[in-house]
């Protein structure tokens, strides 16, 4: 049997990696292939961030399992990664990548609720970097798949069905997590449990209304908005400025393997330095990536943005909800997630819609785009270091 935290590892893998994010090393050989255009391409990429979006807000209404959301999710994914590959129509990829959106969502959440939770309470919460890794590693593996595919010269079609396979693969490996007894939580809808111990799983789960902190909330939307750009278009920009496809193809499998060991880095900086430190710390890291491909057009721009962005945003989003939950603590951290998961869809919706509208109507270049992300991060880091005053201050 897989462990659990490869277990966790391979179900992110397949949701955020594939269900998510194998669209952006996809998008140059679909422009290749279909004409495809940025703004095209910028639809795309917002359908799927709405249906994570309706997908986080589904959940709060629905009675299913954390086990149900995995196994559910994943299935999910497979099938609308291999729709990518079959169907032909522009109305059938925005809805498929709006579903492949909501199941990525439910995968998130089930993994949180089956995994970390469980590492928690065997006292071996720093495993959670292991399953988080997942997100990185998936990434690593489209964009390597793609690159190869590229190199052999195959269509955009075959593409999404090779990644299906491989979707389907995870899933299998994946599946201990909800055929294990051990593993199987209740539901997160539940009746309030008559006075839970502050840490419990059972606290985590109230349902009780709480007070949202609003200041993480805004302070994650702006992080949603900065960081989507260069995550939806990266490999884009390069295939503009580099007509070698091996060498702009190396844009995203070095944006995963920065992903994939920034937490268990991260995990360190946590001795030193405070969460929010290391929040506006990694948010100014990635506003120089997300501007670096506007200033300086070459290769060695875009593997630095790769770099500084692919090494911030999963810390930014491990340091980010560990920050949740300390500061409402644990009975009230489900509500606050929840909010804070609903800003970053938002912000990473409104990114590539602003693009292609401004893109359509004003025939904005992506430097007009990225130069406002990296603006935003900027502005957006001064606000968390305030949060971490008032915390000393406490």
């Amino acid at each position: 049997m897989i462990p659990l935290p490869l277990a966790g590892l391979l179900a992110l893998a397949v949701a955020m990696g594939i269900g998510r994010f194998a669209f952006t090393p996809v998008l140059p050989m679909m422009q290749a292939d279909l004409g495809l255009s940025l703004a095209q391409g910028g639809w795309l990429a917002s359908a799927n961030y709405l249906g994570y979006l309706l997908g986080a807000l589904l959940v709060t209404h629905m009675n299913w399992t954390p086990a149900m959301l995995l196994q559910r999710g994943l299935w999910l994914v497979v099938l609308t990664t291999a729709a990518m590959g079959l169907d032909t129509h522009w109305a059938g990829w925005l809805m498929w990548r709006l579903l492949a959106g909501v199941a990525s969502a439910w995968v998130m959440i089930g993994t949180a609720s089956l995994c970390i939770a469980r590492l928690n309470a065997l006292g071996k919460a720093e495993h959670s970097g292991i399953v988080f890794a997942g997100v990185g590693c998936g990434i690593t593996f489209a964009g390597l798949a793609c690159m190869g595919l590229t190199l052999l010269s195959a269509s955009a079609a075959s593409a999404w069905l090779w990644l299906a396979a491989a979707a389907l693969m995870g899933l299998l490996g994946a599946s201990t997590l909800w055929h294990s007894p051990e593993h199987t939580q209740p539901s997160l809808t539940v009746e309030p449990a008559p006075t839970p111990a502050p840490d419990s799983e059972a606290s985590m789960l109230n349902t009780a209304t709480p007070a949202l902190h609003w200041g993480l909330i805004l302070c994650y939307g702006v992080y949603g908005f900065g960081y989507i750009l260069p995550a939806t278009f990266l490999p884009a920009q390069a295939r503009l400025l580099i007509p070698d496809p091996w060498l702009f193809s190396l844009a995203w499998p070095v944006f995963g393997l920065a992903s994939a060991g920034s937490t268990l880095i991260a995990s360190r900086l946590a001795r030193r330095f405070s969460r929010p430190q290391i929040w506006a710390g990694a948010q100014v890291m990635m506003a120089v990536g997300v501007l670096m491909p506007a200033i300086w057009h070459s290769l060695t721009a875009i593997l630095i943005a790769a770099i500084c962005v692919g090494s911030s945003f999963m810390v930014i989003t491990m340091v980010g909800l560990q920050e949740a939950q300390a500061t409402v603590g644990a009975a009230r951290a489900k509500h606050q997630i929840a909010a804070m998961t609903a800003s970053f869809a938002l912000g990473q919706l409104v990114g590539p819609i602003f693009f292609s509208l401004t893109h359509a109507w004003f025939g904005a270049p992506l430097e007009f785009a990225l130069i406002l992300g990296a603006l935003g991060l900027l502005i957006g880091a001064a606000p968390i270091l305030r949060l971490d005053r008032r915390a000393s201050k406490a």
